[in-house]
């Protein structure tokens, strides 16, 4: 069986969305002549933690492990709870404290690409004995963080290896970038990393066309579009009685529906039945800007924060919703930004209330799949209609979703698309 190394940072126990492509991509490489040797951080500094992932890694994966330093160590010592949010891509637009401002700009400018580049050169040291002990003839970096790029091209200038950089999200098109207070010369020296990666590496992974066709005007390089998608058969499961709108994952501020709750104010001040009936989850951090507008718009006691949710009980969350709520920042650096937990949400066979940008990719795959409606922020009118509508449907015992086409999504298919192109 051929081998070959995935040079990964997010690995269980992390939680979050990052680390399911990886961990479900080596369970299904090996049916297709793949042996993945996986590469990761021994000490690392995840925002999120779920134990419960550890259980789904394969037996049969060799994963190496090497100690890295990280500056959010360094920075809790000022502030734990704001180097946490600012680590977890939380960042606050309005009025952020000195220390924040302070956190913000030692991050863009000092650490580039991000805060894990210390692991960069002794990754290359200690994965060059292992690219000679293990016979590797490829190696794939996926990223964020994107100086795992970085340990890429150190190891495609020493070997005749094949290097493929896989990106789960853009680099400097991303929408936190411009939040990062970088001087002219980090923004230059980000952009120069960037192209240097996508010149020197034989091939790129991207998990949306807007990425792909942002990178081939960088390079002529293969790039091949995988998305994220969903591994878990899932069983029948009785729905929530109440009226449940969901949504899954870092609710960040720039994400902060507000024509949502706009809809959702008028509708209860013009509907009682829809105001008892209704409650929102939120499952995941949620910023604190978004807590305010929830206050401000009289929504409190129709809101419950769930926190942080094991994997499990994310399935358990989504299949039980009456409709789940998908949204992404108002912008056009966000059109290609497909999120990990739309491929779950299809899954699961819930209807999807998607709110985004004009454009928004991943919105017009819910509709293409007609697993729900995609609205634009502003479109206040518009999202009390779907949301309406899927009300009266709840109340009638007809609310449900025929997505069509969603198989092409799960893991395994996805993994075949993967080793094929390696």
């Amino acid at each position: 069986m051929r081998k070959i190394l995935v040079i990964a940072y997010y690995w269980p126990p992390a939680g979050g969305p990052g680390v399911q492509r990886w961990l479900k991509f080596t369970k299904y490489l090996p049916e297709f002549g793949l042996e993945p040797i996986v590469y990761v951080p021994e000490n690392p500094s995840y925002p999120l933690v779920d134990e419960k992932l550890v259980a789904e890694v394969p037996s049969s994966i060799k994963v190496l492990k090497q100690p890295i330093k990280e500056p959010y160590a360094w920075a809790s010592l000022l502030s734990k709870k704001k180097t946490k949010t600012i680590s977890s891509g939380i960042i606050k637009e309005k009025n952020p404290s000195f220390i924040e401002k302070v956190l913000l700009w030692i991050r863009g400018n000092f650490f580039i690409p991000d805060a894990r580049k210390l692991w960069v050169r002794p990754s290359i040291s200690y994965l060059a004995k292992v690219i000679a002990e293990e016979g590797i003839e490829t190696i794939i970096t996926t990223g964020p963080p994107h100086s795992l790029h970085l340990i890429g091209l150190g190891l495609k200038k020493k070997y005749h290896i094949q290097w493929i950089a896989d990106f789960r999200d853009p680099w400097t098109s991303i929408g936190y970038h411009k939040k990062l207070r970088l001087t002219e010369y980090a923004r230059l020296k980000h952009k120069a990393l960037e192209k240097g990666v996508l010149l020197k590496a034989d091939k790129i992974v991207v998990t949306s066309n807007t990425t792909k066709t942002e990178f081939e005007a960088i390079t002529p390089k293969p790039i091949k579009v995988i998305t994220n998608g969903f591994d878990e058969e899932l069983s029948p499961t009785e729905l929530d009685s109440k009226f449940t709108v969901s949504h899954i994952g870092s609710l960040l501020t720039g994400r902060n529906p507000l024509g949502f709750w706009q809809a959702l104010q008028e509708l209860i001040a013009e509907n009682e039945v829809f105001g008892k009936a209704l409650k929102v989850q939120l499952a995941g951090v949620v910023g604190e800007e978004v807590l305010h507008s929830i206050k401000d718009f009289g929504l409190d006691a129709h809101v419950e924060q769930l926190g942080y949710l094991s994997h499990d009980k994310v399935l358990e969350t989504q299949q039980k919703s009456q409709v789940l709520l998908l949204l992404e920042i108002d912008s056009e650096e966000t059109q290609g930004i497909i999120p990990g937990k739309l491929f779950e949400y299809l899954n699961a066979k819930r209807p999807i209330l998607a709110i985004g940008p004009k454009g928004w990719e991943a919105g017009a795959m819910v509709e293409e799949h007609h697993a729900g409606t995609m609205c634009l922020h502003t479109e206040v009118a518009h999202i009390k209609r779907v949301l309406l509508k899927a009300f009266h449907q709840y109340e009638n015992g007809t609310l449900v979703c025929n997505s069509e086409g969603v198989e092409q999504y799960h893991r395994k298919a996805l993994t075949e698309s993967l080793a094929k192109f390696i």
